[in-house]
């Protein structure tokens, strides 16, 4: 089961969050007000800091509590969308470059002169972005934490982390979640198994007698059950891209939503971002997958025993809502024998995941080496017991 913000096992409703941060509307370019050169966002900062002169320029956010958007009225009236965006063509604010943002992307950079690009997600899909989860590793960090991991693979091949230490791509990308709220009533029904055990005697020849020994049996007794659960899940996670692998995505959790800021343009600057192409209806089903396996879990426990056994489980979900949030993840990638892997770093709390080669001299290697040992230990005990023929 995924680790996950599941929210507790409870009788009543939680208490709601903090403030989070609204933006205002997104400028068309990213410069210093100050000496006007071009402004990126730093990760953990909390200004736009000008690398040139210093100047702290201003994120444009105003603060407000957190919104959660109902559910039902969405999927009454959500109308159906293409699952990939059309490419986002763009002009360079800074130097005037039309460009085609890559398909399914809203935000990344100028190929002329590397100024940030962010175009309205408003604009391209039917849903826009509520918060963003800012990035706090830096590349740097997000480069030695690669290396770290490719350094650490069993069975890897030497080139790899050769390549890791000596550069190779790595793309700053935040990456589209939905998240779901709920409140859940459940009924389940099954039975509860206790183990006991009963004495049976049984007849064995011990040193050429007949005897008879007594053994201990186990046995289940089975008990029907019955009863009531009470959940509240709080920011249930849905992967909402396609660029990466879902499940090295979900791999990065748990993400520390608390950090969470509404959605601004300004957090973007100097990273890519991905649109969702999983439509809030697909992930919400998704979704109540994932709360369904942690109920039957809840139902498990509560029926008590050695074994459970659920044979019905009826849940009920109320106070739905939705969010759609952008979640930040360094990219890196390298291409071995022809196939590109990707190696994925929480751009928050540092954790790593990806895909990895294997080596097949090393793994050859490692069986031979442990056949030698064998071999040398079953000589070893043949000679200490005499069991060569001098």
């Amino acid at each position: 089961m995924r680790v996950g913000p599941w929210g507790r096992r409870i009788a009543t409703a939680g208490e709601p969050g903090g403030a989070t941060l609204v933006a205002t509307a997104a400028p068309p370019t990213w410069v210093c007000e100050q000496c006007g050169a071009v402004l990126a966002y730093e990760p953990g900062a909390q200004t736009l800091v000008c690398r040139y002169c210093g100047h702290q320029n201003r994120i444009r956010t105003i603060e407000r509590a957190p919104v959660e958007n109902e559910l039902d009225p969405i999927l009454r009236r959500l109308p159906d969308e293409p699952r990939l965006p059309p490419p986002v063509p763009r002009q360079c604010g800074q130097c005037g470059y039309a460009f085609t943002l890559p398909s399914g992307r809203h935000a990344g950079a100028c190929p002329s002169c590397g100024s940030p690009s962010v175009a309205d997600p408003a604009a391209l899909r039917a849903v826009a972005p509520d918060g963003v989860l800012p990035f706090v590793i830096a590349e740097p960090d997000g480069r030695r934490l690669v290396r770290q991991w490719l350094e650490g693979l069993w069975f890897a091949p030497s080139r790899l982390a050769k390549e890791a230490r000596t550069g190779g791509k790595l793309e700053g990308l935040y990456v589209p979640h939905w998240t779901f709220d709920a409140r859940s009533r459940s009924f389940y029904r099954g039975r509860r198994g206790d183990v006991y055990y009963e004495t049976r005697w049984i007849e064995q020849v011990v040193n050429g007698r007949r005897v008879r020994q007594a053994v201990q049996v186990p046995k289940i007794r089975w008990t029907p059950v019955e009863g009531s659960l009470a959940r509240d899940f709080d920011d249930v996670l849905v992967v909402a891209g396609d660029e990466l692998p879902e499940r090295l995505v979900e791999r990065l959790e748990p993400w520390d939503l608390r950090g969470l800021k509404g959605y601004g343009p300004d957090y973007l600057a100097g990273f890519a971002s991905e649109l969702y192409k999983r439509s809030v209806a697909e992930a919400h089903e998704a979704a109540k997958a994932q709360m369904r396996t942690v109920i039957e879990q809840d139902a498990k426990i509560a029926i008590g025993g050695d074994q459970q056994i659920v044979e019905r489980l009826d849940v009920t979900l109320s106070n739905e809502t939705y969010k759609l949030v952008l979640l930040p993840v360094w990219v890196a990638s390298f291409k071995f024998l022809g196939k590109d892997h990707r190696v994925l770093v929480n751009g928050r709390t540092g954790e790593v995941h990806g895909e990895r080669p294997w080596s097949l001299w090393k793994i050859l290697g490692a069986v031979l080496l442990g056949l030698l040992v064998l071999l040398g230990l079953f000589l070893a005990s043949r000679a200490g017991s005499g069991g060569f023929d001098v």
